[in-house]
């Protein structure tokens, strides 16, 4: 049996309490940057948790800390405002959009990643052109277009589109399905998968931090729309979302800013535990997006 030497057995737990005592300040300065910018980030989140438990005199002043905690602000905001149905309708606009965005790019993106066909080329370059055109651009027409249909006071103008796929979504899908070796979807073909096959029994499989990256971005769109929701359901407030809902209430409320604060954190609450639930995914399918092209 090998001798180890006492020197070696003394000095491992040596270095290990070293590495356990590196003084604070080291720590500090050694993250300092990631330190800044996530106090710059978390700054005005606290401000407005802070202000969501003062007292309406006490938001004018320069005070900072609540001299008293009132947590019936929150429920304030819920007698003033329907928040519940504003919720529904934005979890209704934003689930059912990214469902049919899902439904529509995830082929759409495959064709262009993974099928040889003439004016691949060309249709990919036009829709790199779409993601550049301004939506204000067609807004006349569409809302003519919307409002012969009757549609107009209802979320379905911004629902439907999505079934005819989004440039973005595509862009992102196809950058990531570029990435997938074509050997898992010949050997899928050999075994007699047709396309469709190919693309819901291997390719789905492999793309579903792309999807889920292509989904989130989606999903935060919808929730944080603004101009869809005032451009088409402005005269129904049964069909208002989050967003809508909130600006209205700050026109009401505008000097209370202690109901406004309240409101707006929960506003924001379901959007990050749905980001913190899927951050994993979301974070590698936008990283191994783009890796090849």
């Amino acid at each position: 049996m090998t001798a180890v030497p006492l020197r070696a057995v003394v000095s491992a737990p040596t270095r290990t309490r070293q590495r356990r005592r590196t003084p604070l300040l080291v720590i500090i300065a050694e993250h300092s940057i990631a330190i800044a910018f996530s106090v710059a980030f978390l700054a005005p989140i606290g401000f407005l948790l802070l202000t969501s438990f003062m007292t309406s005199d006490q938001t004018l002043t320069s005070d900072l800390w609540p001299r008293t905690w009132h947590p019936g602000n929150y429920l304030d905001v819920f007698e003033r405002t329907p928040l519940p149905q504003y919720l529904l309708n934005t979890m209704i606009y934003a689930t059912s959009a990214t469902a049919f965005m899902l439904l529509a790019s995830v082929p759409a993106a495959y064709a262009l990643a993974k099928l040889r066909w003439r004016g691949r080329g060309a249709t990919f370059i036009a829709i790199i052109c779409v993601m550049m055109l301004p939506p204000q651009v067609v807004t006349v027409p569409l809302y003519l277009m919307w409002a012969n249909a009757g549609l107009t006071g209802s979320l379905w103008p911004l629902i439907l589109p999505m079934l005819a796929g989004d440039a973005f979504s595509i862009f992102l899908l196809r950058q990531f399905m570029v990435t997938i070796p074509d050997e898992y979807l010949d050997a899928a073909r050999v075994d007699g998968c047709g396309e469709w096959r190919t693309l819901l029994r291997v390719v789905l499989p492999m793309a579903r931090p792309g999807i889920a990256a292509a989904g989130m971005f989606q999903f935060f769109y919808a929730w944080n729309d603004y101009y869809g929701p005032l451009l088409y359901t402005s005269e129904n407030e049964d069909a208002w979302t989050l967003s809508l809902g909130l600006a209205s209430f700050k026109s009401l409320h505008h000097v209370q800013w202690h109901l406004i604060s309240a409101a707006t954190l929960l506003t924001m609450v379901p959007i990050v535990i749905v980001f913190f639930l899927a951050q994993k995914a979301f974070v590698q399918g936008v990283t191994l997006t783009g890796v090849k092209g």
